[in-house]
C-alpha cells in the first residue's frame, strides 16, 4: 500500500477530524474489496458506525458547534470538506484522498500520537470504503438505524496482532492495546513475589531488606532513639494523641526493668479505642468522607456518620482487610441482613454528588458512575481510572473498554436511606442541643414568613385605600413600584425559607435509624431534595439495569459499543490464575460481589500491595511507593520493591490483619531509629530524600492531631465516641460570613451550645464540604472532593497566625493554665507541670529561668492592659441579594444556640497570674517540639 502526503490546504481541512476518527479506535473486521452494491453498502454501514463512534462528538452531535466546519453526518458535507474548502475524500481513489493519506503516517502523522494510531484493519477498511465509491446513507433515518445498533463486543481474551499483553517466559510483554510500555512501568501488575529475606544482617525481616540497600550504598543507620521520644512517636502514630506523663513514666519504668517494653506498649496502644479513630482518619482521607454532598446546595447527608463509625469499629476490631473491602463494595449483596455490611456500602456514595430539578438526571447519574469507578480504582487498586473515561489511558495499560466494563459493575447501584436499627454500641444521644436549635430556627422562619406576608398585605390595602382603587394595576406608577418592592421582599423571604426547610428536614433525621446505603435495581431517579429516599418496594427493585456503553469522548451524546461487566484486563493477562474470577455476571444482582472477590483475591497483585503501602506511609511519612493512589507509570516506583512484595505476601498469610501488620513494622529497628543522623553530609549526597531510611523521618502533626492534642493536654477533650457530627467552634468571622446555596442565603455556622460536644475529637466534627475550619485547612487538612493519598506538609505564615492568635489556641492555653494553677501555686512547679503536659519532659534549668522571667513580664503587662470580655451575638443582621428580583433586602437571622451557650474558659475568667501562665502555655503550643513528632 503506497502512502503519500496531501497538500497543506487539504491538511487544514481534515486535521482535527482525523484526530477524532482515530481516538481509541475499536477492532473492526476487514472487508474484502468488491465493487458490488451489496459490499459497498456493508462498507458504508461500517464506516458510518465508525464515524458515529469516533467523530460525531465534534462533527455532528452538536449542529451548532461543528469543529473545523467539518460535518460528517452526510456525504455532501464529507466531500465538501472543512473550512479550507478542499475535499477530504475523492471517491474511488483512496490513495489520492487526503483523509486516507494522513492516516498512513508517512510525513504527515494523523493523529499525531503513537498511542492513538489506527490499526492496520481500520486503515484497510477506510481504503476499501473510499475505493468502493465512498457510499453513504443519504437518509437521516437510515443513518440513525445503522449507527444506533450496538456492535459486537470486541474479543479481548485473545492476543491481538497490534500488541496485547500476554504471559511469556520473560514476563509481561511491553505492548498492550497497541501501545508500547517500558517493562519497568508495569511492575505493579506482576504477581506478588515471595523474595527471600536477605541473610547475614538484621534479624528482623523489615530491617534485613532495608539494611541491605544501606550497605549497598555504604551508609550506616542512625542510632536508636531515646525511650521518651519513642513513646511519644508511637503513641501519636497509633492514636493521634500525645502520651500522658503517666504513660510515659510507665514505659520508662518497663524499659529500665528490662521487660519487653516495646511490644507491651504496642499492644496497649493497638487495644485503645483511639487507635480506630486514628486509622479511620487516614482511611476517610482516601474515601473523601464528608457529612454533606457538596456542589451548589451542599445538602446534608444526615446518616453518613454511621459509615464513619463503621470504619472506626472495623479498625478497632481488626476486621480482616479483605472482608473490609468486600463489605464496602458489595456488603448489601453479601450479607443483606448484617448491619455492618449495609452501612459499609455508604463508601460507594462518599463522593460529591447531587441531583435536583436544575440538573439532568442522565448526566448526574453518569457523574456518579464515573466517580465510583475512579474511586474504587484509587482506593483499593492504586490505579486511577478516570483518565480512561474518554480515551485509552495515556500512560497505563487501561483501555477505555476496561473503564466502562468496570463501570458496568456498578450500573445496578441505586441510592436509598435504608431502615436499619441502631447497634447497641452506637452513640445516638450526641449533640441534641443542635437539633433543638434547628427547631427554633424553623419556627422563627415560619413566623418571619407570616410577618412578611402580613406586611405585604397591609401595604397593599393601604395603597388601594389611599388611591381609592380596587386593583394594583389602577395604582399610579410610584405606588405600584412601592408595592412591587414589597412583593419582591416577601417572595425572597419565602424562597430563602423554603430552601432552609429542605436543609432542616434532612438535619432532623440525623438520629433516625437509617443507613446511608445502596441497593441493586433499575434506575430510581434519586433526587437530593427530599429529606430521605426510602428503599422502594420489592416489585420496584426488580428488572434489568440500564446497559453500559463506551462513551466516545466521555459524552452521553456519543455512545458506541455496549459492554459487559469486567475487571482490569491487564491484571488477568499477567496473573492467569485470576481469570476464573473475571467472569462478572451480567445479571443485575451479583456483579459487585464477583468484582469484590476479584479485588481481594490472594492472586490480585494490587490490593495487598496498596494497603501495605498505606500502612507503611502512616508510620514513615512516605510509602515504599510514594504515590499510594497511583502505582502506574506517572506514580513513583517502589524504593524497596522486594520489601513491598514480602510485606504484601506476609499480610495475606496473616489473614489480612492490619494490627499484626502494625506490630511487624513497629517492632523493626528502622522505626526505632533517631531522627538525627551522625553523617548528614554523606547522606545528602548518597540519599538526599532519605528513601533508604537511614534515619527516622520527623513529621509535623496533622491538623486534627494538633487540635485534639491541645484539647487532651488542657484536660478538655471529651473522649465520647461515635454519633452524628458535632459542631465545634471555628473562627467567628468565618462562621458568620454570608454564604449562598443556589442563590439563597445559607444559615450561619452555629457551634454546638454544649462545651462537651464542641470539644470532642475532630473526627466527630461535622464535615461540610463548602465550609471548613480555617485552622484545620491551614495545617493542610485535605478537602473532601478528591481522594487524598498523602497529606501535604507545608510551612506557611498563616499557620503561625492560626496557632498563636486564634481563639481556639488561646482558650486551650487558658484551660491548661487553670488546670496547672489548681495543682500548684509555685511558679517553678507550674513551669515544670507545663513542660510535662506539652512536651512530656521536664524543663532544663535554663528553660525554667527564661520561663519565670517571661511570667513576671507578662503579669506586669496584663496589670497595665486588662483583658476585655468579648461576647458573641445572639442574632445577625443580614442583607440578602435576591437573584430573582435583583433587589437587596434586610432580615434578621437568629442564632438560637448562642442563647444558652457554654463558653470555654476565657482569659477574663481567670486571675492575672493564670493569664500570664496561659501565655506561657501558648508559647509552648507554638514550638516545634510540640508541633513535630521526631
Amino acid at each position: 500500500m503506497r502512502c503519500w502526503v496531501p497538500s497543506g490546504a487539504a491538511i487544514g481541512a481534515i486535521g482535527f477530524t482525523l484526530f477524532v476518527i482515530m481516538l481509541a479506535a475499536t477492532r473492526l473486521s476487514s472487508a474484502a474489496e468488491t465493487s458490488s452494491d451489496t459490499k459497498a453498502d456493508e462498507l458504508a454501514a461500517k464506516v458510518a458506525i465508525l464515524f458515529q463512534q469516533k467523530c460525531l462528538a465534534c462533527h455532528g452531535a452538536k449542529p451548532d458547534d461543528i469543529k473545523g466546519e467539518y460535518d460528517l453526518t452526510n456525504r455532501a458535507a464529507l466531500l465538501r470538506g472543512g473550512e479550507s474548502g478542499d475535499a477530504a475524500v475523492i471517491p474511488g481513489e483512496a490513495e489520492k484522498s487526503p483523509l486516507f493519506l494522513a492516516i498512513c503516517w508517512d510525513e504527515l502523522e494523523m493523529p499525531p500520537k503513537e498511542n492513538d494510531r489506527l490499526t492496520k484493519d481500520e486503515i484497510k477498511l477506510v481504503r476499501q470504503w473510499i475505493d468502493a465509491g465512498a457510499r453513504w446513507p443519504e437518509s437521516g433515518a437510515e443513518f440513525t438505524k445503522m449507527t444506533a445498533a450496538p456492535q459486537k463486543e470486541a474479543d479481548w481474551s485473545q492476543p491481538r496482532e497490534d500488541g496485547r499483553a500476554v504471559q511469556t517466559s520473560g514476563g509481561l510483554s511491553p505492548q498492550w492495546n497497541n501501545r508500547l510500555y517500558a517493562a519497568e512501568d508495569l511492575w505493579a501488575y506482576q504477581p506478588i513475589s515471595t523474595p527471600k529475606i536477605p541473610t547475614g544482617g538484621a534479624a528482623h525481616p523489615v530491617d534485613a531488606f532495608l539494611e541491605q540497600k544501606l550497605v549497598e550504598q555504604g551508609l550506616r543507620p542512625a542510632e536508636e532513639v531515646d525511650p521518651r521520644t519513642f513513646v511519644r512517636r508511637i503513641t501519636f502514630d497509633l492514636t493521634g494523641l500525645p502520651p500522658t506523663p503517666e504513660e510515659i513514666e510507665q514505659y520508662l519504668q518497663e524499659v529500665a526493668a528490662g521487660e519487653d517494653a516495646k511490644e507491651r506498649l504496642i499492644d496497649r496502644l493497638l487495644a485503645k479505642p483511639q487507635y480506630g479513630e486514628q486509622m479511620a482518619r487516614h482511611w476517610l482521607d482516601v474515601v473523601r468522607y464528608a457529612d454533606t454532598a457538596g456542589f451548589a446546595n451542599d445538602f446534608e447527608r444526615p446518616n453518613a456518620w454511621r459509615y464513619r463509625d463503621y470504619v472506626i469499629r472495623s479498625f478497632n476490631s481488626d476486621r480482616p482487610f479483605d472482608q473490609f473491602v468486600r463489605q464496602q463494595i458489595a456488603g448489601d449483596q453479601l450479607e443483606p441482613d448484617d448491619s455492618e455490611s449495609l452501612i459499609a456500602t455508604g463508601y460507594l456514595r462518599m463522593g460529591p454528588w447531587e441531583h435536583t430539578a436544575m440538573t439532568v438526571a442522565a448526566e448526574t447519574r453518569q457523574h456518579f458512575l464515573d466517580d465510583v469507578t475512579h474511586s474504587v480504582g484509587v482506593t483499593f487498586l492504586g490505579q486511577g481510572l478516570r483518565c480512561a473515561r474518554c480515551h485509552d489511558h495515556k500512560f497505563d495499560p487501561v483501555p477505555t473498554r476496561d473503564y466502562y466494563q468496570i463501570q458496568a459493575v456498578f450500573a445496578p447501584v441505586q441510592f436509598a436511606e435504608r431502615d436499619l436499627p441502631f447497634l447497641p454500641v452506637l452513640n445516638t444521644k450526641a449533640d441534641l442541643t443542635s437539633q433543638e436549635a434547628l427547631q427554633i430556627l424553623s419556627k422563627f422562619e415560619t413566623e418571619q414568613e407570616k410577618e412578611a406576608n402580613q406586611r405585604l398585605e397591609s401595604l397593599r390595602q393601604e395603597l388601594l385605600a389611599e388611591y381609592q382603587v380596587q386593583e394594583k394595576s389602577e395604582l399610579p406608577p410610584d405606588a405600584q413600584e412601592r408595592l412591587r418592592k414589597e412583593e419582591d421582599r416577601a417572595d425572597a423571604i419565602r424562597r430563602k425559607n423554603r430552601k432552609h426547610k429542605m436543609f432542616y428536614a434532612k438535619a432532623m433525621i440525623r438520629l433516625e435509624p437509617l443507613a446511608y446505603s445502596v441497593y441493586n435495581g433499575p434506575t430510581n431517579n434519586y433526587s437530593s431534595n427530599p429529606a430521605k429516599t426510602p428503599m422502594p418496594k420489592e416489585k420496584d427493585r426488580q428488572g434489568n439495569c440500564e446497559p453500559t456503553y463506551i462513551l466516545t469522548g466521555g459524552s452521553l451524546a456519543t455512545p458506541s459499543d455496549e459492554v459487559s461487566p469486567g475487571v482490569l484486563s491487564v491484571v488477568n493477562a499477567t496473573v492467569p490464575e485470576l481469570e476464573p474470577l473475571a467472569a462478572i455476571p451480567t445479571t443485575t444482582s451479583g456483579r459487585r460481589v464477583a468484582f469484590a472477590d476479584w479485588v481481594v483475591a490472594e492472586q490480585n497483585p494490587l490490593t495487598a500491595r496498596v494497603i501495605v503501602n498505606r500502612v507503611w506511609q502512616m508510620h514513615f511519612g512516605k510509602g515504599i511507593v510514594a504515590t499510594p493512589n497511583n502505582f502506574g507509570k506517572m506514580g513513583d516506583r517502589p524504593s524497596h520493591p522486594e520489601l513491598l512484595d514480602w510485606l504484601a505476601a506476609w499480610f495475606i498469610e496473616h489473614d489480612w490483619s492490619i494490627k499484626q501488620l502494625h506490630h511487624l513494622i513497629l517492632t523493626s529497628s528502622a522505626y526505632s531509629r533517631s531522627s538525627l543522623h551522625p553523617d548528614l553530609e554523606q547522606l545528602s549526597v548518597a540519599d538526599p530524600n532519605n528513601k533508604l531510611l537511614a534515619y527516622f523521618p520527623a513529621r509535623r502533626l496533622a491538623a486534627e492531631e494538633i487540635r485534639d492534642s491541645m484539647l487532651a493536654i488542657s484536660g478538655e477533650l471529651n473522649p465520647e465516641q461515635g454519633g452524628p457530627g458535632v459542631f465545634p467552634e471555628i473562627n467567628w468571622d468565618i462562621a458568620h460570613q454570608v454564604r449562598y446555596t443556589m442563590g439563597t442565603p445559607a444559615n450561619a455556622w452555629q457551634p454546638s451550645p454544649r462545651r462537651a460536644d464542641r470539644n470532642r475529637r475532630t473526627i466527630y466534627a461535622f464535615r461540610q464540604r463548602t465550609l471548613s475550619d480555617p485552622m484545620l485547612d491551614v495545617f493542610d487538612r485535605p478537602d473532601a472532593e478528591n481522594s487524598c493519598e498523602r497529606r501535604n506538609q507545608t510551612t506557611v505564615s498563616p499557620q503561625v497566625f492560626a496557632l498563636f492568635n486564634s481563639g481556639f489556641s488561646q482558650d486551650r492555653a487558658v484551660a491548661l493554665a487553670q488546670k496547672i494553677s489548681q495543682q500548684s501555686t509555685s511558679p517553678e512547679s507550674q513551669v515544670e507541670l507545663a513542660f510535662l503536659a506539652v512536651y512530656g519532659r521536664s524543663p532544663s534549668g535554663e528553660e525554667v529561668k527564661q520561663c519565670l522571667a517571661y511570667l513576671d513580664a507578662m503579669e506586669a503587662h496584663l496589670q497595665e492592659h486588662p483583658t476585655q470580655p468579648i461576647i458573641q451575638p445572639t442574632e445577625l443582621f443580614r442583607t440578602m441579594y435576591d437573584e430573582a428580583s435583583g433587589g437587596t433586602f434586610n432580615y434578621v437571622e437568629p442564632l438560637p444556640g448562642m442563647n444558652n451557650y457554654e463558653y470555654d474558659l476565657k482569659p477574663w475568667d481567670v486571675s492575672v497570674e493564670t493569664q500570664a501562665l496561659a501565655d506561657l502555655c501558648l508559647v509552648l503550643f507554638n514550638s516545634n517540639e510540640f508541633v513535630y513528632v521526631r
